[in-house]
């Protein structure tokens, strides 16, 4: 039976305090409405609400060996897609915050993010290379229609001819055509749209507030048409409740244009596998075992492997078969391993306003 906390529309299925920092365990005000879930048979509406911050610098440095940028910008902290398997999730515990519900409802905006850009790039010696968007969480998740801080982290990377890459599951990103185009042609930008099930029942609460399969099938169709390089991601796979549509998924992608797809088997830092058990034993309690016991299998017997390459293809039996049910569904489809290389010789540091007006 349905658990009577759940909130329906959310992805996580509790709001449990995050403890790996010692941090303080928040307690009730003694406000009556404290009291409240304890009155009525379901909770009341799960608000999302926006903190403004205000960060000293917006590039955020890589150095992981496995992971293809060294630098990237995230103009949001917390997704309001509210994926149950988002590996950014344990973020929100740096800020005595949860990981289950507030990670997707209590989120932050970074709104001086093209100006700290546009500072960072004036640099002496600054070198370019890729810029990733959407690395941690999406930067077209949908509170990105009012405040627009993508549309103005792009509009900084236009004008100084930067390459950059973004990853999103979001149609969303369809919007800002007009500028990513134009870039496109210039070998600077290529996005990776993220498809992870096609069936509807799986997303409504898998990745509740993203937008359907089909909406992102045909962001990839839009962008091709517009000349920017696009692939599919299929990210997450998940044993046991999303495997078996690989072979579906780079189909679609192929009949939507897509240039390339890739693929990377689900994983569980720190906070999300509690959340992610708690989830399949309200959405899945029929396979909840199978399931874990799969990603264990995957995961070296743990729940997650944190190591540089196998934790972006797993390991064992599984994985083997994972990769290789991909590979020949890839073929099949035209796919190759080619990865597009983005130019970097066209930039130019940003000028200051007296020398734009020459």
């Amino acid at each position: 039976m349905s658990r009577p906390d759940v909130h329906h529309g959310r992805g996580a299925p509790e709001n449990r305090t995050p403890t790996r920092f010692n941090l303080p365990v928040r307690e009730a005000d003694g406000d009556w409405l404290d009291a409240r879930e304890d009155l009525d048979e379901a909770p009341p509406p799960l608000r999302t609400t926006v903190t403004v911050e205000r960060p000293k610098t917006i590039i955020a440095r890589n150095v992981s060996p496995d992971v293809g940028f060294d630098r990237s910008i995230n103009p949001y902290r917390g997704c309001e897609h509210g994926c149950i398997y988002c590996f950014a999730r344990p973020t929100h515990a740096f800020h005595d915050l949860s990981p289950g519900l507030d990670f997707e409802s209590k989120l932050f905006a970074k709104p001086d993010a093209a100006a700290l850009l546009r500072a960072e790039l004036s640099k002496r010696g600054y070198v370019p290379r890729p810029m990733a968007l959407g690395t941690n969480t999406d930067p077209y998740q949908p509170i990105e229609a009012r405040w627009k801080i993508t549309r103005s982290i792009l509009e900084v990377l236009a004008e100084t001819r930067h390459p950059l890459t973004i990853t999103t599951k979001s149609d969303r990103v369809t919007r800002d055509i007009d500028i990513l185009a134009p870039m496109a042609a210039e070998g600077l930008a290529c996005v990776a749209v993220s498809v992870t099930s096609l069936t509807p029942a799986i997303s409504r609460t898998l990745e509740p507030r993203a937008p359907a399969a089909r909406k992102r099938l045909a962001a990839v169709k839009m962008l091709r048409e517009a000349g920017i390089p696009a692939y599919v991601a299929i990210a997450p796979v998940v044993p046991g409740i999303t495997d078996h549509e690989v072979e579906h998924i780079l189909e679609a992608a192929a009949q939507a244009g897509a240039i390339g797809a890739f693929y990377i088997p689900v994983r569980l830092p720190h906070e999300v596998a509690p959340l992610f058990r708690a989830w399949l034993d309200e959405h899945f309690p029929d396979r909840a075992d199978k399931v874990m016991n799969i990603i264990r299998a995957l995961r070296g017997g743990r729940d997650n492997d944190p190591d540089f390459f196998t934790r972006m293809r797993g390991s064992g039996p599984w994985a083997d078969l994972i990769a290789t049910r991909f590979k020949i569904a890839s073929a099949k489809h035209g796919f190759t391993r080619e990865k597009i290389s983005l130019r970097t010789d066209l930039f130019v540091p940003p000028q200051g306003a007296q020398l734009r007006l020459f």
